[in-house]
């Protein structure tokens, strides 16, 4: 055996041991706990009010965050990638700033503009509008830390494949619509596919920025991760394991389809 071969070995091992620690011990424990008690025990606990609360608070926030971002995100890409204009690389910039800032932070930043003693607090309050401990600022929040996903997914994509088809359509007498319609959405649509996943996890499974403008409101204002801290707090480990087994579910689908995904756009 060569010394490349060797190590070449060695890495495998390392990385398979890594991700084995850190990824299949996790997910046998998650399962193992919302088990412990066995399928009737788990399942009653999935489908206790409070659990049935989180999770239809988590579907429809994802339904208003992963649409908006989805269009800003063609939006930004779409700009970026295809125009030279003045505050283009602002732009960049800022589009990264979920990436840099704590989501602790940012839903701090959320709370001192929108509470009831921040800058917006009096106006809204006045106006009888609550945006912070209510749904208003969950959507606000996840909004933030998800933006990025789609258009630092498409902006490459966007860039290789230059202005060229875009420019013939139109000299071909195609509008705007029917230029993104018909000749750029076929080049980017499994790279948007792609975002549009990532996008839709990270919205699901964020927990910082939307614990701290959340107000934990059982019933009203806790999303999944919420809902497991809590239980997990008051020391239902059944409990906690059984619902935190919701988001190892959705994170294995997003994993295959992710798969997937690569998979169709390498054809």
């Amino acid at each position: 055996m060569t010394e490349s071969t060797w190590m070449r070995r060695v890495l495998i091992g390392i990385a398979l041991a890594f991700l084995g620690l850190v990824l299949i011990v996790p997910l046998g424990t998650v399962f193992g706990g919302a088990l412990e008690k066995g399928f009737a025990n788990a399942f009653h606990e999935v489908q206790d009010p409070i659990t049935g609360a989180a999770i239809l608070l988590t579907l429809k926030m994802a339904a208003v965050v992963v649409p908006l971002n989805l269009i800003f995100g063609i939006s930004a890409a779409w700009s970026i990638a295809k125009f030279d204009f003045f505050g283009k690389k602002i732009l960049m910039t800022l589009i990264d700033l979920p990436f840099t800032v704590s989501p602790v932070v940012s839903g701090l930043i959320f709370v001192l503009l929108f509470g009831a003693q921040g800058l917006l607090g009096p106006w809204l309050a006045a106006h009888d509008i609550q945006v912070i401990f209510a749904i208003p600022g969950i959507i606000i929040a996840t909004l933030f830390v998800t933006f990025p996903y789609v258009a630092r997914e498409l902006i490459p994509i966007m860039q290789a494949q230059g202005n060229d088809q875009e420019e013939a359509a139109v000299t071909m007498g195609a509008n705007g619509w029917q230029t993104f319609y018909h000749v750029t959405l076929p080049n980017i649509r499994w790279g948007l596919i792609y975002g549009v996943i990532l996008l839709n996890a990270r919205a699901m499974g964020e927990f910082g920025a939307v614990s701290v403008v959340s107000g934990h409101v059982r019933g009203l204002t806790n999303t999944i991760p919420l809902h497991v801290e809590i239980l997990y707090n008051e020391y239902n480990l059944v409990g906690a394991f059984c619902v935190a087994s919701i988001l190892a579910f959705l994170a294995i689908g997003t994993l295959i389809a992710k798969v997937l995904v690569k998979k169709q756009g390498e054809l």
